[in-house]
């Protein structure tokens, strides 16, 4: 019998993280890293920034977009809005006018100027979490499991206080594996998949899927199967949530709670 993993009656009283400050702010199109020959990486390469104002030591989200790494814009999400949290929602350049490195690339430059930057905003460094849906979950386990993107910044990637897939792949994405002419149904897990990366000390993982019946490709799955090899390989705070019912697309919205209510549950274990 299918276990449902979500209990919604419990995770909608989550409101807010920290106290709820009276304003807040956008600073839209802030280039998250220096370009100079390339147009097209000056294009996409920038974030906004939703953050409370007049408050000190914020928890922020780095939002990566979903869209197959070939489509979508950065938004804040309306679930994250007044709830304490800072957003740092990005875009990032996509294939096929960029290589699935420059994808990758540019996510992890857009953490590491939210590591260098946020405290500018009034946010704490320590308190730094990465989220994402579809593709953009697939970036966020990318750059938290393989540490060499975030190394070329001078950022450790243990140094994230969560990371927050939503139905992102857990295998190469389908995307390259198309530009290498293989079939969606064709699995592939090399440097390019999170699952090849799975470690003990990597920082606190919060998978969550929609139905395994309504996902795409397998999507619950892989992230199963990456839930289980994360717990084989030794790490201690790895959870996988089954949204029953929701598909592909629609398990974004009650995935938000779960964010916010595991981000609650990480800043409470490190003030005891």
């Amino acid at each position: 019998m299918k276990k449902i993993l979500l209990l919604l009656g419990c995770l909608l009283s989550i409101n807010s993280i920290v106290a709820q400050p009276g304003n807040y702010r956008t600073v839209n199109d802030v280039a998250y890293r220096q370009v100079t020959n390339d147009s097209y990486a000056a294009e996409r390469c920038k974030a906004d920034i939703y953050y409370p104002e007049g408050v000190t030591g914020f928890p922020t989200v780095v939002w990566f977009h979903g869209g197959g790494l070939s489509g979508g814009e950065k938004f804040i999400p309306e679930q994250l809005k007044q709830s304490g949290l800072a957003v740092v929602a990005v875009n990032y350049r996509l294939l096929p006018k960029a290589p699935l490195t420059d994808c990758i690339d540019d996510a992890a430059a857009a953490v590491a100027w939210t590591f260098n930057e946020i405290g500018k905003y009034g946010g704490d460094t320590q308190k730094i979490f990465v989220a994402g849906h579809s593709a953009g979950g697939y970036l966020t386990t990318l750059i938290g499991l393989n540490k060499r993107w975030l190394g070329n910044y001078g950022i450790d990637a243990d140094m994230i206080a969560g990371l927050i897939p939503f139905s992102g792949q857990a295998i190469t994405h389908y995307a390259y594996r198309r530009s290498k002419g293989m079939k969606d149904t064709q699995p592939d897990i090399d440097e390019f998949a999170p699952l090849y990366y799975v470690r003990a000390d990597a920082p606190p993982l919060v998978i969550v899927s929609g139905d395994r019946e309504m996902e795409m490709l397998g999507r619950y799955e892989e992230n199963a199967y990456f839930w289980r090899m994360m717990k084989v390989a030794g790490h201690k705070d790895v959870y996988l949530y089954e949204l029953d019912g929701y598909d592909h697309g629609a398990m974004a919205g009650p995935a938000f709670h779960i964010l916010k209510n595991h981000i609650k549950d990480i800043l409470k274990k490190r003030e005891d």
